[in-house]
């Protein structure tokens, strides 16, 4: 199969844009050219890669399966070029998370990792799902508070700890004032869903006593909506520490099951200091007793 370089570029931002005429944009090549070369590709692998009408542009499955592993090259390819052009300065190891990282644990483990590997540094990056980076080689790590399942061959992960549940409520709520709360208690209440911090969803409530849920885009914006007293959260302890606002009270939720916080990464690595940093996380983690046990 001839497969350019071109070809897999033309994907990824096919993929990424949405829509043809924006991947032409950023590739710099006219909407006909982009399309040629999209035609070109699924003619050489005789499979479908992109459903498009009129109104629509989508990636097939073997087109989504690709498009991730085109980030993985090219990106594996920047890094060698970078590696033999900028001989001796070290790449970055790309530490990725969705929305509170580590919680509490963050700022002492990272600032004792450039202390103790002062020729590696970390870049840390947000993103609404980091194991989609660590399938395309765009991170080399990622802190997940959701497990990438099984079924996914190129993404290895461990737990790290577990967080208790915490209940999001308005300053000046009634439920404000106590030690703690029940779901039942935040379920005769609009809860506000995070789309990026999916770990509450209205399944956590039993069957028949789920309450009415509105779903905003992020963290900033569910903080808001919860602070006008629009509604209720529920949340991993992580957010208390990453994320403090002067109009919410964080408070735990009695009854309901904590949330473990696991580290991931690509099972075919690009970085020297994959393992490196995975063994040290843990170590840290063990000193501090807070290591989950293996089978969270």
């Amino acid at each position: 199969m001839n497969v350019e370089l071109r070809h897999l570029r033309a994907l990824a931002a096919i993929g990424d844009e949405g829509t043809l005429t924006d991947a032409a944009r950023v590739l710099h090549l006219t909407q006909p050219a982009l399309s040629r070369t999209l035609a070109q590709l699924e003619q050489r692998l005789g499979v479908r890669l992109v459903e498009r009408t009129t109104r629509s542009l989508s990636l097939t499955a073997p087109g989504k399966r690709l498009w991730e592993n085109a980030h993985r090259i090219l990106r594996d390819l920047d890094d060698v070029l970078t590696d033999v052009t900028e001989a001796g300065t070290p790449r970055p190891l790309r530490l990725a998370f969705a929305w509170a990282a580590l919680g509490r644990h963050t700022v002492p483990l990272l600032r004792a990792w450039r202390e103790q590997h002062p020729g590696t540094p970390v870049q840390i990056r947000r993103a609404d799902d980091p194991a989609a980076l660590l399938r395309r080689g765009e991170a080399d790590l990622a802190f997940l508070r959701l497990s990438p399942g099984p079924d996914d061959p190129q993404v290895l992960h461990q737990p790290l700890i577990r967080e208790r549940r915490l209940a999001v409520v308005p300053v000046g709520h009634p439920l404000a004032d106590g030690a703690e709360v029940t779901l039942a208690e935040l379920g005769a209440e609009t809860v506000a869903l995070c789309a990026t911090a999916a770990t509450t969803t209205a399944e956590l409530w039993p069957a028949g006593q789920r309450p009415p849920t509105v779903t905003v885009p992020g963290v900033d914006e569910w903080l808001t909506t919860i602070a006008t007293g629009a509604a209720v959260g529920v949340t991993a302890e992580g957010t208390m520490h990453q994320h403090p606002h002067a109009g919410v009270r964080y408070l735990p939720v009695r009854d309901a099951d904590p949330v473990t916080v696991r580290l991931a990464w690509p099972a075919r690595s690009s970085h020297p200091a994959t393992d490196t940093f995975r063994r040290y996380t843990v170590r840290h983690l063990a000193q501090s007793g807070r290591l989950a046990p293996a089978d969270a």
